[in-house]
């Protein structure tokens, strides 16, 4: 078993800017010589968020249209209250989204979909400096247990 861990650094623009990290992260991988296992991407932060999306730029602006629906940025907020910060919501929308997201490392490859993308999402309300850690996990070689690689079967 191999582990490999690097940080990503990232400056953001600040509010919904989305970052596409999917061949950063594939560079990784490819350096890591894993063939076979996970690799998870987290955020350290509370107002930034790891997750998929199709990157292109309708989506991008609908994915934006539904957090203002579901946490409305001129909403009143407890967070605001004690801080004063007017970023209440990019709290709110960061937890509901999360920090992290594991893929599996098939045959070298992260396995996405062909119109998935990784991205990071900036959800402050000020552009920021972020550092993403990501870890590998697996092995070098083919999988340990052959008698299930790249079966699609459930068991």
């Amino acid at each position: 078993m191999k582990i490999r861990r690097v940080q990503l650094d990232l400056t953001t623009r600040g509010e919904m800017t989305i970052t596409n990290i999917t061949d950063r992260l594939q560079d990784i991988v490819s350096k890591s010589e894993i063939r076979e296992g996970l690799l998870n991407v987290f955020v350290a932060g509370s107002t930034g968020a790891i997750t998929t999306i199709e990157y292109e730029p309708g989506l991008m602006k609908d994915l934006e249209y539904a957090l203002e629906r579901i946490a409305p940025r001129n909403a009143e907020y407890e967070h605001e209250k004690m801080w004063h910060d007017g970023n209440g919501h990019s709290h709110v929308r960061a937890s509901m989204i999360g920090p992290s997201l594991t893929i599996p490392i098939t045959e070298g490859k992260l396995e996405t979909g062909t119109w998935q993308q990784v991205v990071f999402m900036e959800l402050d309300t000020r552009s920021r400096d972020r550092r993403l850690t990501v870890t590998c996990i697996g092995e070098q070689s083919q999988s340990p247990f052959p008698q299930f690689e790249r079966s699609r079967e459930c068991l």
